[in-house]
């Protein structure tokens, strides 16, 4: 079948490789009818994750039609139209009992680098290096999803691909940070970020109630998309964030902020310099500029609620503001087992439409062209969808 695949910093190709096949007995092979880039999948691409081998098969946001399943799957069945959950969850462990998917015990094969890194590894997530297990992802024809009764989940009658597809990782990312944020009723949303979770971030937050949500970011097309969701818009290259957040808060600060952009996050001034510089020689794995940035903005008592990935070490980072401030830091990958069910009945009802996140879709073999639009911001590209 044709795959994309990782193939080198920087580079990725249409490859042919093998069909993938049923290894366990609760596994299913679901052909895949979209499947989206992601931010967290730049980190990749840009070599700021050290366990990738050239043939890597990239993606982890899809949607797609069951086709075989294993004798002891129950509640799939071939024919099915599925959203897949990005992370990998067992369904069995104590994490996943307890709703929180993402830090399976069962699911990740190469559990030894996150050990070393983090004291303990996490589930196993698809197309995300072989620190997170070495699955094939979903930029291909057919994926291969272990655990289907429990990482597939059927999509309803009328809700399209373009929505759907989403459902997989952007919008229960978005729904865990407002989520993990407190972010209801009376309540000030700050979010860093207006690429596909940033969005769906202002979006859950001001589903839940929020009285008001500010999205920050420097693009004008994702700032106009966070303004039409109901976002006041802040442009960092423009204003000073922290000031324009005090004023707009009464010198209060946020009670939430949300950060939706990572490991790469870009900025202004001498202290993005000082981040790159590190970076680019590996004095530090992560550039946490809009961390610190979300940190110091947040009212006392307030609730920072960490989205973007980031692997290792951020230099700099804030502790006196975050135990002087009474801050609570709350953050994972996301637990999209929790939110896909109750997202998947929201876009039937017309509650919730991911689908203006697709901004390019294109064919598989279009895929080096959508990264490159994708990864450098060009022609308005929020998210490229492949269609095998």
């Amino acid at each position: 079948m044709k795959a994309l695949c990782w193939t080198g910093v920087n580079q990725v190709s249409v490859e042919d490789v093998p069909d993938p096949v049923m290894l366990n007995r609760q596994d299913a092979v679901v052909k895949v009818t979209a499947s989206s880039v992601c931010g967290s999948d730049l980190h990749l691409l840009d070599g700021y994750v050290p366990t990738m081998a050239a043939g890597d098969v990239l993606g982890h946001e899809f949607v797609g039609e069951v086709v075989e399943v294993g004798p002891d799957v129950r509640e799939r069945r071939a024919g099915e139209r599925v959203t897949v959950c990005s992370i990998i969850g067992c369904g069995r462990c104590h994490y996943c009992r307890t709703g929180l998917w993402s830090l399976c015990d069962n699911t990740n094969p190469n559990p030894g680098f996150l050990e070393k890194l983090n004291g303990h590894a996490t589930a196993g997530i698809f197309g995300y290096s072989h620190a997170m297990g070495g699955f094939a992802g979903s930029h291909a024809e057919y994926v291969r999803v272990p655990y289907a009764d429990v990482n597939a989940f059927p999509v309803p009658e009328g809700v399209p691909d373009s929505s759907a597809v989403f459902a997989s990782d952007a919008v229960p990312t978005g729904w865990m940070g407002a989520d993990l944020g407190e972010a209801g009723p009376g309540k000030v949303v700050a979010v860093w970020g207006c690429g596909g979770v940033g969005q769906m971030a202002v979006l859950a937050a001001l589903l839940m109630g929020a009285e008001r949500v500010i999205a920050i970011d420097r693009f004008p097309e994702r700032l106009a998309m966070a303004a039409t969701i109901g976002a006041e818009t802040l442009d960092y290259e423009r204003v000073d964030v922290l000031d324009a957040l005090k004023e707009l808060t009464g010198g209060r600060g946020p009670d939430t902020c949300i950060e939706a952009v990572g490991m790469e996050s870009h900025g202004t001034g001498l202290q993005y310099a000082y981040d790159r510089a590190k970076q680019s020689v590996r004095l530090q794995s992560d550039r946490g500029l809009s961390l610190r940035q979300a940190i110091h903005a947040c009212r006392k008592g307030g609730i920072v609620s960490v989205l973007g990935v980031y692997l290792g070490l951020v230099d700099k980072f804030p502790m006196g503001a975050v135990m002087n401030k009474g801050l609570t830091l709350r953050s994972a990958q996301q637990h999209g087992h929790r939110y896909i069910p109750m997202i998947l009945d929201r876009m039937s009802k017309g509650e919730i439409d991911a689908s203006p996140l697709l901004t390019h879709p294109m064919s598989l073999r279009d895929g080096p062209k959508g990264y490159d639009l994708f990864k450098n911001k060009r022609d308005g590209c929020v998210r490229a969808v492949f269609q095998p």
